[in-house]
């Protein structure tokens, strides 16, 4: 069987669709693959990477985070037509390849539409873009969303329900596995704060993330302890100037081996995102995969409730009720003994339900019912 992907960016690109793209692409040898995908740079390249014949399309200009291009229909047709896929796997939200796509998809080829995401933000122009979507979503043969409550609050996707079937996000176990040396690089980074326990945060500093209210409540926590704010983005630095607590902590963007670390090295997993822009949370599953319990917002529509289960592998609050979440974190930093069962219970549903093994094995048995 050979598998195409359509996909906005492809690695060496780091990005949430982009990592799970590569995981469906590199673990699944036992398939003919090959990935259609924007060049950040104007010029179109044809390479092989780790054995997969990637065609990148060169970007013209970006409009409303949308990458354009004057060649990417005859680039996408040469694909087509020098791989020959049995299935092309499109990961949505990627709307001008998709008007591409559905000019010159053959009839026998089976379309596999991967979810990852509703088209939010920009609202402007969304009229221009839903009868394209509709038109993807009609000659879909499958859909493969990232979590149930994602599939049943997304708008685009009731009138095809009978095509959606579930395929989970995944993380990559191995960033996360403990090393020899890695217990002490722990120990250091608790030392750093004096051994008080750590409420740690990772993400881009954007508005959906909702790192505001984790600001906003730690004013509330009564528990002796220290907020590790990870990660950089627009908001940055208005937050640091909003910020006037000397146990808030801004240490900026962290490689995967310090990210690692301060997972462990932390008590809480602060996770303030407060819109379905946050679709699933892979770092939430990262978190727990860490054994660290998290303390959520309850997000309509999302699936990071479905992630990490409320009293079960972590504590869910009402969306934006900032005394609420520092409640629900001074909650955890005081009961070491529901800490440790939300600890456990937390890994187990990572390991049985988020990881890269499940998800390909899932993603083949929908390949072999087409």
């Amino acid at each position: 069987m050979r598998i195409l992907h359509i996909s906005k960016y492809y690695y060496p690109y780091i990005g949430g669709v982009e990592n799970i793209c590569k995981y469906l692409v590199e673990g699944m040898p036992q398939y003919e693959r090959a990935v259609v995908c924007f060049n950040e740079k104007r010029n179109d390249v044809i390479e092989t990477v780790h054995g997969v014949k990637v065609y990148r399309v060169g970007t013209t200009i970006n409009i409303a985070r949308q990458a354009l291009s004057l060649s990417y229909f005859p680039m996408l047709k040469r694909a087509i037509k020098e791989f020959k896929p049995d299935i092309i796997q499109f990961h949505w939200a990627n709307p001008f390849p998709a008007a591409v796509l559905l000019t010159m998809i053959p009839k026998h080829v089976k379309l596999v539409i991967h979810w990852h995401m509703d088209i939010i933000k920009q609202k402007k122009i969304y009229p221009l873009i839903k009868p394209v979507e509709t038109a993807l979503l009609k000659r879909a043969d499958l859909i493969v969303v990232t979590s149930p409550p994602y599939r049943d609050a997304s708008l685009p996707l009731q009138p095809f329900k009978d095509k959606v079937k579930i395929l989970p996000n995944a993380i990559d176990e191995d960033n996360f596995v403990l090393r020899n040396g890695d217990r002490e690089k722990i120990e250091e980074v608790r030392n750093r704060y004096a051994n008080k326990p750590i409420v740690f945060f990772v993400g881009r500093h954007i508005q959906y993330k909702g790192l505001p209210h984790l600001i906003e409540a730690e004013k509330y926590v009564k528990s002796d302890c220290v907020f590790v704010i990870a990660g950089k983005g627009p908001l940055t630095e208005e937050l640091k100037a909003q910020c006037h607590s000397s146990r808030v902590h801004f240490v900026g963007k962290l490689s995967d081996e310090e990210l690692k670390i301060h997972h462990y090295a932390a008590s809480v997993f602060a996770f303030p995102s407060i819109t379905k822009n946050e679709a699933f949370g892979v770092a939430l599953a990262e978190a727990m995969y860490c054994g660290t319990p998290a303390v959520t917002f309850t997000i309509p529509g999302s699936g990071v409730n479905w992630v990490s289960l409320n009293n079960e592998t972590g504590l869910e609050v009402p969306n934006g009720d900032d005394k609420a979440f520092a409640k629900a974190i001074d909650t955890l930093l005081g009961d070491k003994e529901l800490s440790r069962r939300f600890s456990e219970n937390g890994k187990k549903r990572v390991k049985d339900n988020f990881t890269i093994p499940v998800m390909v094995e899932q993603m083949d048995k929908y390949y072999s019912e087409l």
